[in-house]
């Protein structure tokens, strides 16, 4: 069964809302006050890979809808990165710091660097050149 186009905006706009759902639920672990180093750095590339992964389905739900989507999807990321923090702050021992929002704005940085990436190699093909067709080759 085909996806009209509304049941299609629809599925981009539920998939990085569940993703917003699943770190609301993480960040409302409690958690013990002392971590291994290892699970320290764990943590904070669970936050660097949410918030790119974040910010890429934000970008992809907005494409076509808004001027600018990347920029959007970055300002959408980063106001939750900030909410997320401050929701912590009321979870049994966690914290919301702003150190954590500057790990989670790396983790849109690589995202926005890696869209732009993709959309400068789609631009330098030469013309009725696909990405299939230059795997072939």
């Amino acid at each position: 069964m085909a996806l009209n186009g509304r049941d299609r905006a629809l599925l981009r706009v539920i998939v990085p809302l569940a993703l917003m759902g699943l770190i609301f639920y993480f960040s409302a672990q409690s958690a013990a006050e002392h971590h291994a180093w290892w699970v320290l750095i764990f943590r904070k590339l669970g936050h660097v890979t949410g918030y790119a992964l974040l910010t890429a389905l934000w970008a992809w739900a907005l494409q076509g809808v808004v001027e600018r989507p990347l920029v959007w999807a970055i300002s959408i990321s980063l106001v939750y990165a900030c909410t997320d923090e401050f929701h912590q702050s009321f979870v049994d021992g966690r914290n919301g710091t702003p150190v954590d929002v500057g790990v989670d704005a790396i983790g849109m940085a690589i995202a926005a660097l890696a869209i732009r990436w993709r959309r400068m190699s789609i631009r330098a093909r030469p013309a009725g050149v696909s990405r299939r067709t230059l795997k072939g080759a």
